[in-house]
């Protein structure tokens, strides 16, 4: 099976070269290219950032990475419950805002660079921007739908809702009733991890979501990271599985294993082991630098850390049984 697979003999199908000439002509031309020159292109310093859009699956681990790796500085990071990657990139001093509903280590509690970057301003201060996951959800929403805001009750009378200036008290016009105006969000890139994608910028992901969706269609563009690279018509087989039009894509990724710690549901399981490490090490900033040497900026690349994590490790986070959908007829 191809989850069951050694790191070394994982096959990188869909990189550059994959879309025959003929394929290109009948499709139009490829966006897939390389993680280094998706966050090289598409993700410069300031840019704000909608990741971890699926709470705790599909973390696009191996995008953060290269973000950290690349040095980019000043980025607003967006998203609902953020697992570790968000404490990674800010103990990287890659961050400058935060807008989410929580960011920590999601099985061991809270984040230890968030809380030092929070409470000592360490490695350095960032500005938080207190949502729900609902909230957030309904400020992508209302960029996705090109609207200034979504009204919304849930919040009123929280400590969220008065401190967040894109949270704003308004009475309903019709009643009067109280309500809060989620204010549009719209970050400059979604980067997603997905299962498939093909190489035009269309993609399929399933499980569990989030708010992936509104993320991609509120976002200015999307950079994809998949597990597979596949035919156009593997993907038109199944369109209502599309997370976005292919137009809003920037750069297609084929990254096997790029979300690794977190799960991928039919392709590995969540490393748990990982977050327990990740957050004993980080305890102090000197276990963070010395973490983020050894799993990041010592590996030029995801193959790299896939093969520092072990064959044997790898193999253990591979799909025991695999639950098929039944088919779906679109014929008419």
């Amino acid at each position: 099976m191809r989850n069951r697979l050694p790191v070394s003999k994982l096959k990188r199908k869909g990189q550059s070269g994959a879309m025959s000439d003929q394929a290109e002509r009948d499709f139009g031309p490829t966006k897939l290219m390389s993680l280094r020159e998706a966050i090289e292109r598409f993700v410069p310093d300031g840019a704000s950032i909608a990741m971890s859009c699926a709470l705790e699956p599909l973390i696009p681990f191996a995008a953060g990475h290269e973000i950290i790796r690349q040095g980019r500085r000043d980025l607003t990071l967006i998203g609902p419950i953020s697992d570790v990657l968000f404490d990674q990139l800010i103990g990287a001093g890659c961050v400058a805002r935060i807008m989410a509903a929580w960011a920590g280590n999601v099985s061991e509690g809270l984040g230890h660079n968030y809380r030092r970057a929070a409470e000592k301003g360490q490695p350095r201060g960032i500005e938080i921007v207190d949502h729900s996951n609902y909230s957030m959800a309904m400020a992508l929403q209302a960029a996705a739908l090109g609207v200034p805001y979504i009204p919304i009750r849930s919040l009123l009378g929280s400590d969220i809702a008065r401190d967040n200036p894109g949270l704003r008290p308004s009475p309903s016009p019709l009643d009067g009733s109280p309500t809060l105006l989620a204010l549009a969000v719209q970050p400059d890139v979604a980067i997603l991890h997905v299962q498939r994608a093909d190489a035009l910028g269309r993609a399929h992901a399933w499980g569990g979501l989030g708010i992936c969706e509104e993320a991609a269609l509120a976002a200015k563009g999307v950079i994809y990271i998949a597990e597979e690279i596949v035919a156009p018509e593997v993907i038109l087989s199944d369109p209502n599985r599309v997370l976005a039009p292919g137009f809003k894509t920037l750069a297609v990724v084929h990254e096997p294993g790029g979300a690794h710690p977190s799960p991928v549901q039919g392709y590995y399981n969540r490393d748990h082991a990982a977050f327990a490490e990740y957050h004993q090490a980080t305890r102090t900033p000197e276990g963070f630098a010395e973490w983020l040497r050894a799993w990041v900026l010592d590996l030029p690349d995801r193959a790299a850390y896939l093969a520092k994590l072990g064959d044997d490790r790898w193999q253990s986070l591979a799909i025991q049984q695999h639950h098929f959908a039944a088919p779906v007829d679109y014929g008419y």
